[in-house]
């Protein structure tokens, strides 16, 4: 049982800017939710306490929010189903928590209703003016490990900015100053449809099409009403490499293509995996499509500044595909076409996507997988389909608060069926880790598949 010692509002230090600014495409699609994040920090030997001090978390946030002053300020709703940011500096909010639960009785820290209890909770019934953008509950266990549970708005930050700013944080907390590499780069008008909007350029499928349902179906609500579990699958860096040679083996009659990544190679075989155990209840002729979400920093032209703060991803999604092809050709046809929507996304395209964006009346009906358990607006991803995020290079690790650094970093709720996330381990040793979340009744088959699979890979190899 978590409870709360004390709820602190936090605010920037020293004065900031401030004013209404115009949030560009790429942050209006982003869920208007905020994405869970766990950090675990383990003592390094039974009977002690890691040396944390409220206070100091509490004035290194404040620290913090003088440089990433955004995260201080209150979204509002606009014209079009779009937001707008106050920057008013009405700061965060910061909680302290106890738990009388051991870091062991949480297992592997999967996303279970235990591990979103260290998540602070965010009233979404409330209006939007009121919400923090930031929330983050730090929670001493009984064995004195710690728990900083974050709740940051998606509107205002993609993976790679909250780890930014989470490491920043931790870098006041341990006692330094940042340094100009450090700074974010706050000037979100350079990430912006053009004026006047174009015309887009390309059909934008992953907006305009909705996701395959099984056959028969008219929709996917009764597959959204089903049973799900969410579980975690480690893979160690002899698997990643057997998945990674066996998708660039399995490539037939091409000799000049890029090998497969190791993002491309475990995607695609989980892909594969969630029709294979589906096959129970559908058939080979069933469609399928996977959705990913691609960095483009690097793929527009001119590259977007270093330490871009906000939303620097778009959605991409596969051409539909048949369950029959996906399970009876090699494990690179599922990885090419995951590689053919991922290089879609370059300059052109993305440009166009933007255009797209900013062309419609009304933006809502473009956002989707909010992180809310169970919510039943926008296109649900789920069987048949699969959403497929990677994390892979993201610096978890170094979010060292002065205690060392996390055990885990993880997502502290997957929302939907079909929901992943591949992610770097805190070894470091090239093994990694996958949080998903999947109908109940086909979980432990696809455990078994997922890794059986693997090891007839291996023993072949």
């Amino acid at each position: 049982m978590t409870s709360i010692r004390s709820i602190s509002t936090v605010v920037p230090s020293e004065p900031t800017p401030s004013g209404l600014l115009r949030l560009p495409e790429t942050d209006q699609v982003a869920q208007w939710t905020h994405a869970p994040l766990i950090y675990i920090y383990r003592t390094k030997s039974n009977n002690t306490t890691i040396p944390f001090s409220f206070e100091a978390m509490k004035n290194s946030l404040s620290r913090a929010l003088i440089h990433f002053y955004p995260l201080a300020g209150r979204l509002h709703w606009i014209e079009g189903g779009c937001l707008e940011l106050d920057c008013n500096a009405m700061g965060v909010q910061l909680l302290e928590a106890y738990s009388e639960a051991e870091l062991d009785e949480l297992g592997d820290f999967a996303p279970t209703d235990a591990v979103r209890d260290l998540v602070p909770k965010v009233d979404y019934t409330t209006p939007i003016e009121e919400w923090p953008l930031l929330l983050v509950q730090v929670t001493r266990f009984r064995c004195g490990g710690l728990c900083v549970g974050v709740a940051i708005s998606h509107t205002m930050v993609d993976g790679r900015s909250a780890t930014h700013f989470i490491n920043s944080w931790a870098k006041l907390s341990r006692g330094y100053d940042l340094e100009d590499v450090d700074m974010p780069f706050l000037d979100r008008t350079v990430l912006r449809s053009s004026e006047p909007v174009k015309t887009p350029r390309f059909d934008h499928i992953e907006y305009t099409t909705k996701p395959p349902v099984l056959i028969g179906r008219t929709d996917a609500n009764e597959e959204r009403k089903k049973e799900t579990s969410a579980t975690l699958l480690k893979l160690t860096r002899e698997q990643v490499e057997v998945l990674k040679k066996r998708a660039n083996q399995d490539v037939v009659g091409v000799t000049t293509i890029r090998p497969y990544s190791r993002y491309e190679a475990i995607a695609g075989h989980m892909w594969r995996c969630a029709c294979k155990v589906r096959t129970v209840d559908s058939h080979n002729s069933q469609s399928t499509r996977a959705r990913l979400e691609v960095d483009i920093r690097n793929r527009l032209k001119p590259s977007l500044p270093k330490r871009y703060f906000g939303n620097a991803i778009s959605a991409t999604v596969t051409p539909i595909c048949l369950y029959e092809d996906l399970l009876s050709r090699p494990l690179s046809y599922s990885a090419g076409k995951l590689r053919e929507a991922i290089e879609r996304m370059d300059d052109e395209y993305v440009r166009s996507a933007l255009d797209f964006i900013s062309s419609q009346k009304d933006v809502s009906g473009l956002r989707s997988s909010f992180h809310i358990q169970g919510y039943s607006e926008g296109p649900f991803l789920g069987n048949p389909n699969i959403s497929l995020g990677s994390w892979i290079g993201l610096p978890f690790y170094d979010a060292d608060f002065g205690w060392g650094k996390p055990i885990y970093v993880g997502p502290g709720l997957l929302n939907m069926d079909g929901k992943s996330f591949i992610m770097p381990s805190h070894t470091a040793d090239g093994s990694l880790i996958i949080a998903l979340r999947l109908q109940t009744q086909y979980m432990d088959s696809f455990k078994k598949i997922f890794y059986e699979d693997i090891s007839v890979s291996l023993a072949k190899l």
